[in-house]
């Protein structure tokens, strides 16, 4: 595979400084071609430190690879995390620094690759023409377009398409955590290409331009620049980088083996003789008169047990008039429901010329928006009522993923109630709520059920997140 990995990267049309890095290159026995692209995220300074620190990482940890390759990999992810995060904390000026990335490693010998995702960079496979994602992107943007609410030239246009989940030096300890990192393997055959790259890249170029591109019969230098070049001619609004890996094995094509040609075994057909007649069955007739009148009267009886049967519950299950009840929702919280019931898109600014803190609840709220993000410009209260003992929010299953900020529970013995779904706080309080989150989990009762549930990567600040 002499030549044939390929790394490159590029400021981009907006930018005044790089802060994405990348490796491609073969380790020191020749038998790994390391391919990765890290994406720095922290402003001006601070994220080039942080993808600096990964790629060092990286080379450092597989200079030598081992045996398990995949535990080697993620352990040099969680040196360069934690190394990250003595930096913050060394230095004022970077305590928002951190970085997304994709390293790949490809065995030559066993072709085969071995993958480590965080963040919102890519791996693509391109096989038979056909341009494959194997990395999911760590957004909110990235799922809805994973699992098709979004289209790609949607996504590619969304306002937070640039806002992560996750990213290496976001919490101490988080990167370590199970499922923080997205690992994998993947046959890599003759005639495959692996393309890494930041979302400089993938935000600018659709998979179709990227395809018709990487299926010229350039070099891959070339076709590497000319993905540059196509992200740059479409507005090159962030840093470019772009990794290629090529296997240039020859194919081995098997001539398929004709089967061998059964022979045809024909049953004798028996001789019928000529002018040979069956003698003719006359049918016994049976009176079932006797058996018609019983099986009538048995359905007559069934009938009427019947209608008696659905006349009695009818008569039990009766509901008994209404009881009226004194109580009455009060403006602000008939205003709030009001406007998630009545809600266009899927994102509700709650201000204070709109809602007066606090907003007193006399019953749960309820939305079922397939996603919901509900954010205060400042903080706001959402008080229980003293005669209240009900959750503040109950998230029904309906609803995929729910984003709450700046809002703060109070007095209530649960404030959320989610149903498995995917639940992110930013700046939420939760101020005498003993059980400030439930989580229900609704599985069929019939067969085997087989999942986990992941440990919660919520933590706790002092002061408020003002990160974008």
């Amino acid at each position: 595979m002499e030549n044939n990995y390929f790394g490159i990267t590029d400021t981009g049309k907006v930018r005044d400084n790089n802060e994405d890095t990348f490796i491609a290159e073969r380790t020191s026995d020749n038998d790994f071609v390391i391919a990765c692209v890290i994406d720095g995220v922290g402003g001006y300074s601070g994220g080039e430190i942080a993808a600096d620190i990964t790629r060092k990482s990286i080379l450092h940890h597989l200079a030598h690879p081992k045996a398990d390759l995949p535990a080697l990999m993620r352990e040099a992810i969680l040196a360069a995390d934690a190394q990250i995060i003595v930096e913050k904390q060394r230095v004022k000026g970077h305590e928002n620094m951190a970085c997304v990335l994709t390293l790949a490693v490809v065995d030559l010998h066993k072709n085969k690759l071995y993958y480590v995702h965080v963040g919102d960079t890519r791996l693509y496979l391109l096989r038979d023409n056909s341009l494959i994602k194997i990395s999911k992107d760590q957004s909110f943007v990235g799922f809805m377009e994973d699992s098709g609410r979004l289209t790609e030239e949607q996504a590619m246009q969304h306002p937070k398409r640039n806002e992560i989940n996750k990213a290496l030096g976001f919490g101490m300890g988080m990167a370590g955590q199970e499922d923080y990192l997205e690992t994998g393997e993947s046959p890599f055959l003759p005639g495959d290409l692996l393309l890494l790259c930041s979302d400089g890249l993938s935000d600018m170029v659709n998979s179709q331009e990227m395809i018709r591109i990487l299926t010229t019969d350039s070099s891959i230098r070339e076709k590497g620049a000319q993905l540059i070049n196509a992200a740059n001619q479409n507005g090159g609004l962030d840093n470019i980088t772009v990794v290629l890996v090529k296997n240039d094995k020859q194919s081995q094509v098997h001539e398929a083996t004709k089967p061998a040609a059964k022979s045809k075994k024909t049953n004798p057909i028996p001789a019928v003789a000529e002018n040979t007649s069956l003698p003719s069955v006359q049918p016994q007739q049976r009176s079932n008169r006797g058996t018609v009148a019983l099986l009538s009267g048995l359905c007559l009886i069934l009938l009427a047990a019947c209608i008696y049967l659905f006349w009695q519950k009818h008569e039990l299950s009766t509901p008994a008039p209404p009881v009226k009840t004194t109580h009455s929702r009060n403006a602000q919280e008939l205003k709030l429901q009001d406007a998630l019931n009545n809600l266009k898109g899927n994102t509700l600014t709650l201000t204070d010329s709109m809602f007066k803190s606090p907003i007193i609840l006399t019953e749960s709220l309820h939305f079922t928006k397939d996603s919901l993000f509900l954010i205060a410009k400042n903080q706001i209260v959402i008080k229980s009522d003293s005669a209240f003992r009900g959750n503040a929010m109950i998230i029904q299953p309906a609803s995929t993923y729910v984003y709450l900020e700046n809002l703060s529970f109070e007095d209530f013995n649960t404030a959320i109630s989610s149903q498995n779904n995917a639940l992110v706080l930013k700046n939420v309080q939760f101020k005498n709520s003993p059980n400030a989150i439930q989580t229900i989990y609704d599985l069929p009762a019939k067969g085997y059920i087989n999942g986990k549930i992941s440990r919660s990567t919520f933590k706790a600040d002092s002061i408020p997140n003002t990160s974008k």
